[in-house]
């Protein structure tokens, strides 16, 4: 890597933010483990009426302003109906590989502050009993949870306070072996969070200010499309630090950073794409450039919303997008390079 910084913290910062639940638009948890992330190093965080974080850092020359956006919030459930056996049927929130949720552990999250777990399963749920286990879709209508409670009806379920609309998010189940590879549900995008972290970290160690005033961006509602509706006055660039993908038509990589040119709506601007794209070849970096058609960023949304700014996205490539994920810590590094160069305006 070509910036000496802190490896583990990044992943401790990870398995922390992780494994606090943020399926998209569900804050209450999170929020506080921000400004404790944030004030050990040194900095606050200030929060808009949707509950996006900001931490503001101010610049060399202030003149300009610049954010990073990386999302809190994660794919998930929520409680679309308490079925007359006790059961709960789902809606997802953003998409969720259904399929890869089957036989997971779930916990609901009531409005009374209460966390119940449950299982995930299809109604069709085991080959001894349904002919039509193996091939029924899993979708929305014909997946359910178990509660681990004694419940036998909807009266049962609605005496725990469990409500519609009630958050449901998976277990993410991280794990990070030897050979350094990081396999975890919602790598999107918590692992590009703890990627800004380790970037405040590298700068606050080593007493630098970035280029241009620099606001960082963490959003919930970047899974359903509007996390980075909203963009604060003065900012002229957004980039959107998000997951790559890997794939038939991707030439990313575990173990390299990938830069989004084009996503489901739109070219990313080419200025600053161009721009990332010397800063990793003047840093020696391993980097893929990719088109992601069924694919969008807050900074994607940032455009849809109106705002008058250039964009660019980046970040690790994964397998199993919405799913169990998987990328490799040299893939992080490539990523916080990337970052730290931007914001130091290295190019």
């Amino acid at each position: 890597m070509y910036h000496t910084f802190d490896q583990d913290f990044t992943i401790r910062c990870f398995e922390k933010l992780v494994n606090i639940p943020s399926p998209v638009g569900y804050y209450v948890e999170m929020n506080p483990v921000i400004q404790e992330l944030a004030a050990s190093l040194g900095y606050e965080v200030a929060f808009d009426n949707k509950s996006t974080a900001y931490i503001t850092l101010e610049g060399q020359d202030n003149s300009k302003t610049v954010m990073v956006g990386a999302h809190l919030d994660t794919v998930g459930l929520v409680v679309r109906r308490i079925a007359e056996d006790g059961t709960i049927r789902i809606r997802l929130l953003g998409s969720p590989n259904l399929s890869s949720l089957e036989g997971e552990t779930v916990r609901i999250h009531t409005r009374e502050g209460k966390t119940y777990t449950g299982l995930m399963t299809c109604q069709a749920h085991s080959i001894h009993v349904f002919k039509e286990c193996r091939t029924m879709e899993r979708n929305e209508d014909s997946m359910m949870i178990l509660l681990d409670e004694k419940v036998s009806s909807k009266e049962d379920v609605v005496k725990l306070g469990i409500r519609h609309g009630d958050p449901i998010s998976p277990e993410p189940r991280c794990q990070f072996t030897e050979s350094g590879f990081l396999k975890s549900r919602f790598i999107d995008d918590k692992a590009a969070v703890a990627c800004c972290f380790t970037m405040l970290k590298y700068l606050s160690e080593h007493q630098l200010r970035p280029k241009y005033r620099t606001i960082l961006a963490f959003p919930y509602g970047e899974e359903v499309g509007i996390g980075g509706s909203y963009v604060p006055d003065g900012v002229s660039e957004f980039v959107a630090l998000d997951i790559g993908l890997i794939g038939p038509d991707c030439d990313g990589n575990e173990y390299a950073v990938s830069i989004c040119a084009e996503d489901n709506r739109a070219p990313y601007d080419y200025e600053l794409t161009s721009r990332l794209i010397r800063m990793a070849e003047k840093l020696g970096l391993r980097y893929a450039v990719d088109t992601f058609f069924m694919y969008g960023t807050d900074a994607d949304a940032a455009i849809k919303g109106g705002s008058d700014l250039k964009t660019g996205a980046f970040g690790m490539a994964v397998y199993c997008s919405h799913g169990m994920e998987r990328t490799h810590i040299e893939g992080i590094h490539q990523t916080i390079d990337l970052l730290i160069a931007y914001v130091l305006g290295e190019d």
